[in-house]
């Protein structure tokens, strides 16, 4: 039955979260003319978020390297030659001082990344000892440490952890063809258990994979149907690195991209999307679109886990011309009142 594209446009300007999208819903949604898309997508932004405030992390790869799994994005696997070398986890002290400096650039939310399948028993406890510390510095915790099992969930909760991100990476169609070593119900399971312990859930996926828009259909499609929708959304551009098996494929067009963020804030309008991975090769006017779509939340920093990101003068500058501010803290969380329209 053909969607009536009319209807759904005034369904969605209401800004009320749904459940039930069909992938013919937001298959209509990526064929709007794009003025219409954007314009759609600010309308439910401003019922939710304040239009110029963006939301500011970091991010520190705490272990990095030597991961089993064979994502072929990752020049963290231990399947590719990528001259990434396996280290140990960071100490406690060195953890703490990257916070630090995080927080007085103006991050107010500190994200720890661990290449690891799945974290040892001895791992949760390590980690929650940081998680623990960087929470009394006054910071938002995140994590990506793998899949959990839930107990381990619920140990990471008990030490302060407040986000935990597990992305999908892309279409239940097309993961086959990216990453062999775990399936995509491994990582709804490690979602469920994230929610079942109390935690927010972070959770996007990458655009440029070698998808098909019907896969990038079906990656929205995955997370708008979840019990609830993830608190934070990255939407990452894939960084190609060489030695990586998707490295010297043909990058994805800008607009598609813009039209991906467009789609996320319309389908999870309480979600704040993250405009994540490769900013370092966008233009600001690419970033700029992406933020009218939507977007509303950034990593700082000149490093993201082991590939660049723009750093603080860039994105000074670039916040400057379009008049962005940082996103008070905590106000990302669904409690918080909506901007006035």
């Amino acid at each position: 039955m053909p969607v009536d594209v009319t209807a759904l446009a005034r369904q969605c300007s209401s800004g009320q979260p749904r459940h039930n999208w069909t992938r013919a819903e937001i298959a209509a949604l990526f064929a709007l003319p794009f003025s219409d898309l954007i314009f759609l997508a600010q309308q439910v932004h401003r019922r939710h978020f304040d239009a110029n405030a963006v939301q500011m992390s970091s991010l520190l790869s705490i272990k990095t390297g030597g991961c089993p799994e064979d994502c072929a994005y990752c020049p963290q696997s231990a399947a590719f030659e990528t001259g990434v070398e396996a280290g140990k986890l960071m100490d406690l002290e060195a953890t703490l001082q990257a916070a630090r400096a995080a927080k007085k650039d103006g991050a107010s939310r500190f994200c720890m990344g661990a290449a690891w399948r799945n974290p040892k028993d001895r791992d949760i406890e390590k980690v929650g000892r940081m998680i623990a510390e960087v929470k009394a510095l006054g910071m938002e915790t995140c994590a990506t440490l793998g899949m959990l099992t839930p107990d381990q969930a619920q140990r990471l909760r008990a030490a302060g952890l407040d986000y935990y991100n597990h992305n999908l990476d892309t279409s239940p169609e097309h993961y086959g063809a990216i990453i062999t070593t775990r399936t995509y119900q491994d990582r709804l399971d490690t979602l469920a258990h994230v929610r079942a312990a109390g935690m927010k859930v972070c959770c996007g996926g990458i655009v440029g994979l070698g998808e098909s828009s019907d896969d990038r259909i079906g990656l929205l499609h995955s997370l708008a149907t979840l019990p609830a929708h993830p608190e934070s959304v990255p939407v990452n551009m894939l960084v190609q690195v060489e030695g990586t098996p998707l490295a010297g494929q043909a990058k994805p067009d800008g607009i598609d991209f813009v039209r991906t963020i467009a789609v996320a804030r319309i389908v999870m309008p309480e979600s704040v999307v993250r405009l994540s991975a490769g900013r370092e090769e966008m233009s600001d006017e690419l970033q700029a679109l992406a933020f009218l779509a939507g977007a509303n939340s950034i990593f700082l920093g000149d490093r993201l886990l082991t590939t660049k990101n723009p750093g603080q003068d860039r994105d000074g500058a670039l916040f400057g011309k379009l008049g962005i501010t940082p996103m008070p803290y905590a106000t990302a969380e669904l409690d918080s009142p909506a901007a006035a329209e």
